[in-house]
């Protein structure tokens, strides 16, 4: 019920700020009577995961569904997200079956079968191959061979996928902190904290720099979740109160003690939703 609430609601704040039909160009009018495509791709986030199980039909990518729909009424949903992708095997497969051998790969065939339908395509990858480091603490020998990997990996994701179909709207969506619960230690953990944001940081740039490459947009979810405000101290429940920064992943994800995981809950997904729905 909650999930559908969040949809309802997102999709009233889009159909506030778009076009309407009587005032859109016959040409417009002909592309909303027209069956079109949002293609989702990514790992967990992109998936809906949460508490062991994938939505692929809600997380952030059912309301921006709903969105499109207002203006385009017959938009359909293809998620490919894979829970578990990383960079690499979002190239080369392995995480998940796909027929064309990877996410990747399945993404494109879509892309190529589909490149005039296909109105937007959403993607959000990278975060598995960095948060390994941020539940070992942070290591540089664990850090600094995953943002080479990035490095190497996301460039190739971003051309092809921008090849494959270069009309297609295409939003990357960039990512929160989870690991800035490492200030939950006290003065031992606020280092670890703020060195999860300049990881996040670098790692948020990367995304910005290959999807402007590629003439992409970035939906700026590190942003809507105030990743980078220290106050003002918000009140939580069972915690005490907390930065700013902190008090969101406390309260929009499931990182808080003892669960720690990372993945967004129904606040969190409506929120990522929200910054996507942004750059429609």
């Amino acid at each position: 019920m909650q999930r559908r609430i969040l949809v309802t609601f997102l999709a009233a704040v889009a159909l506030l700020v778009a076009p309407t039909a009587a005032s859109a160009a016959p040409s417009d009018r002909g592309q909303q009577q027209a069956t079109g495509w949002y293609l989702s791709l990514g790992d967990s986030l992109a998936a809906g995961y949460q508490l062991g199980v994938d939505h692929p039909t809600e997380g952030y990518a059912g309301p921006t569904l709903a969105a499109l729909q207002q203006t385009a009424p017959r938009t359909k949903l293809v998620n490919l997200a894979c829970s578990g992708e990383t960079t690499t095997s979002m190239i080369e497969g392995g995480k998940c079956t796909y027929e064309e051998g990877s996410q990747l790969d399945q993404a494109v065939e879509f892309l190529h079968a589909h490149r005039l339908t296909t109105r937007l395509v959403t993607l959000d990858i990278g975060g598995n191959d960095i948060a390994k480091c941020g539940f070992s603490g942070l290591q540089d020998s664990c850090i600094d061979p995953a943002l080479a990997t990035l490095r190497q990996n996301l460039p190739t994701i971003m051309e092809r996928l921008h090849a494959a179909a270069p009309q297609a709207h295409i939003v990357v969506l960039n990512y929160y902190d989870p690991f800035l619960v490492y200030a939950l230690q006290g003065p031992s953990g606020l280092p670890l904290a703020q060195k999860s944001l300049v990881v996040l940081g670098t790692f948020d740039g990367l995304i910005a720099a290959n999807a402007a490459a590629q003439g992409a947009d970035v939906a700026d979810v590190a942003g809507a979740f105030s990743t980078t405000s220290w106050t003002p101290l918000v009140p939580v429940p069972g915690i005490g109160s907390v930065p700013l920064n902190l008090a969101r992943i406390l309260m929009w994800t499931w990182m808080a003690p003892p669960r720690l995981d990372f993945h967004a809950n129904d606040t969190g997904y409506a929120v990522m939703a929200g910054a996507v729905i942004a750059e429609l």
